[in-house]
């Protein structure tokens, strides 16, 4: 079947939608047309061997195992799954039956299909729910019969042909009902991209025969970033054998793309349906390819609990182990589960992920997020970071970026990440009417662009400085040492003093005579105005004046006073602990993130020395991997590597437009007084 063939094929089954309209809104055009394109693609396949699979039905024992039924009547079917249905009806022989029974013939029909097939249909299309819909506004057999006139039969379209009508329907129905598009739906040119980047460099690999791949994602919506996967490694080889998994949460997107595996010969079993990051449906598997595009912002605080303990009790043996992300973003933690599927063999995986700034720099030195991005860096996974351009989604006009990722790098790339700026208008072009916030795409030929860069690692030395640059992965990482300053602090008995006293707990839990006591013993055993510079020195003459009182005072409350009594003075003496060693002072604590390519020593006598001749680094901050001075933690700041300086327009330029501006308000309010 040509791609014309096909379009046309497209536009008739669109066609059905504009029976709804009026009885039902655009968005759920999908929820009739889709279960019934199914429906009559499953007809078609089973229609021929449908009186020898209820002839072998009827032969069998009524105890007889369920899994050992379905595989013989599977069988008679001839498709590698589990597929059969065991009502007397079909297509053809429904369009004989009296129209009014249309509805009750079709519950019939659908009820009797095999578990996974009848699942699909009644728990996730919920597609009882629109024939009775459908039924009540006497729509349902005009609907049925434009379905009826349709040959699915594989032999009539292939399942690759299949795949293109189905991704088109697929593509037009998220389109009219953008409000919620984006949650499901990743515009079809994105992914294309994502797809041209993970293959660019396998074409050798993916070609001749006898070549198998299986392609993953963990938040499969409604398939279609497997669905082009296959087409475009098709497209490399005909003969190549792509076996496709997913696993989706959202009941109708788990239906759509179990659907779409079933009408295009893919096995619908390995369509999990379920949270992926609480319940892996794929424990145990690897994967040549995996893509996705997971929720963007949205916390996990409902099921943060499996997912901690998985995290706490399972370590780097598990799939959370490099660190957990903050509960209101969960990016991360589909990008861990990705990597803890990557096959450990020659051929190796690649991963392709589109997600938002925040795994780039959210989260300082030890939060999980710079744990989680040390760790890809450490181990060298990240290859490139793509960014796009904003307003391409149809939910959200913010920025997101392709993370490309591999354990099997080639040599050039080894201790590398590329970073591409694909945000600017060479990029994009503006569409002719916006879908939602969806107001630009990425042509064809930018695509091609964007998977050259890429392919051949240009770099900012060769002349695209602008968009591409190549950094060590140890550029995108810092220690955080710990500057001391040194306590210096003044002591005076003050009325500011001693009222802070008298809030202070230690002094609060002392019996009221004790409270009057001491402070009788401060204001009489400490001279009036008297300030003392040095820490030694005053708690000398307090302990003096408590003698001279008969009060002995326990550590807490001692402390409690000389923290009442002081405050800071630059021109007190450096207060000292009991080895003569400079205390720190925790106000005047900072934090200086140094370059992991560079000594933090030569650092600290650059950067610090000079304007805090005092300061001294505290040598028992260190990191709890490596043991070094200093935490370890990694960020990567686009705007950092790609800033553009723009500079200030000239004051005159300035000036002449405020006073044009003045003279217009002048003009109107001239207007008004006239």
């Amino acid at each position: 079947m040509s791609n014309a063939d096909i379009k046309s094929l497209g536009s008739f089954v669109w066609s059905v939608a504009e029976l709804l309209r009026g009885d039902f809104k655009q968005s759920e055009y999908g929820k009739v047309v889709l279960p019934f394109v199914v429906l009559r693609r499953l007809d078609c396949i089973l229609e021929q061997t449908k009186p020898a699979v209820l002839e072998m039905a009827a032969s069998l024992p009524q105890e007889m195992d369920d899994e050992a039924r379905d595989t013989l009547l599977s069988g008679i079917v001839g498709q590698d799954i589990r597929l059969y249905n065991l009502s007397r009806f079909t297509f053809a022989s429904l369009k004989g039956q009296d129209a009014k029974d249309i509805h009750k013939n079709l519950i019939d029909y659908i009820t009797k299909f095999s578990g996974n097939v009848r699942d699909v249909f009644l728990d996730k299309f919920l597609f009882t729910d629109q024939l009775k819909r459908l039924n009540d506004a006497g729509l349902l057999y005009q609907v049925f019969d434009k379905f009826s006139q349709i040959d699915l039969h594989p032999n009539a379209i292939s399942n690759l042909e299949m795949g293109y009508l189905f991704e088109d329907l697929i593509r037009r129905f998220s389109e009219i009902s953008n409000e919620t598009a984006g949650e499901h739906y990743t515009p079809r040119e994105v992914i294309r991209l994502i797809v041209s980047l993970l293959l660019i460099n396998d074409r050798d690999a993916l070609t001749g025969s006898g070549v198998i791949r299986q392609v993953y994602d963990p938040a499969a919506g409604t398939g279609g970033m497997l669905s082009i996967a296959e087409m475009e490694m098709k497209a490399l080889n005909e003969r190549i054998r792509v076996e496709l998994f997913g696993q989706e949460l959202n009941p109708e997107s788990f239906a759509i793309c179990k659907s779409d595996m079933l009408v295009t010969g893919h096995n619908p079993e390995n369509i999990a349906f379920g949270n992926t990051l609480t319940q892996d449906a794929h424990t145990g598997k690897r994967f040549h390819y995996m893509l996705s595009n997971p929720p963007y912002g949205v916390d996990w605080k409902k099921y943060a609990d499996p997912i901690k303990d998985e995290a706490a009790n399972d370590g780097m043996q598990g799939r959370f182990g490099a660190g957990l992300p903050r509960i209101s973003d969960g990016q991360l933690l589909f990008l861990q589960h990705m990597i803890s599927k990557m096959r450990n063999d020659e051929q190796g995986s690649r991963i392709g992920i589109v997600m938002n700034g925040s795994p780039l720099f959210t989260g300082g030195v030890g939060s999980g997020e710079s744990e989680i991005r040390r760790w890809m860096m450490e181990n060298d996974w990240v290859e490139a970071i793509i960014a796009l351009p904003t307003d391409l989604f149809y939910n959200t006009g913010i920025q997101t970026y392709v993370w490309l990722l591999t354990n099997r790098k080639d040599k050039a790339r080894r201790g590398k990440v590329q970073l591409i700026d694909a945000s600017s208008d060479r990029f994009w072009k503006s569409m002719r009417k916006s879908l939602g916030s969806k107001r630009r795409e990425i042509p064809p030929e930018a695509c091609d662009e964007i998977t050259r860069i890429y392919s051949e690692m240009l770099n900012g030395g060769s002349g695209w400085g602008e968009f591409s640059k190549i950094f060590d992965t140890t550029d995108f990482g810092y220690r955080e040492i710990r500057v001391e300053r040194p306590l210096k602090l003044a002591f005076q008995v003050t009325e500011e003093g001693l009222a802070a006293l008298e809030e202070a707990k230690p002094f609060e839990r002392l019996d009221e005579p004790d409270r009057k006591g001491l402070v009788q013993a401060l204001l009489k055993g400490l001279p009036e105005g008297k300030r003392w510079l040095n820490r030694e020195e005053f708690e000398r003459v307090l302990g003096k004046a408590l003698r001279g009182a008969g009060i002995k005072l326990a550590a807490p409350v001692k402390k409690a006073v000389l923290a009442a009594l002081s405050e800071r003075d630059e021109d007190a003496a450096v207060c000292t602990d009991a080895k003569g060693n400079p205390e720190p002072d925790t106000d005047l604590r900072d934090h200086e993130l140094v370059p992991l390519g560079q000594n933090w020593r030569d650092y600290v006598q650059r950067e610090v020395l000079p304007f805090v001749p005092d300061a001294w680094v505290d040598e028992t901050y260190t990191d709890a991997q490596d043991g070094g001075i200093g935490r370890v933690g990694y960020e990567i700041n686009f705007n950092r590597y790609f800033y553009k300086y723009v500079p200030p327009r000239p004051l005159a330029e300035i000036d002449a437009e405020l006073k044009a501006l003045e003279a217009e308000i002048a003009g109107l309010l001239q207007e008004v007084v006239e």
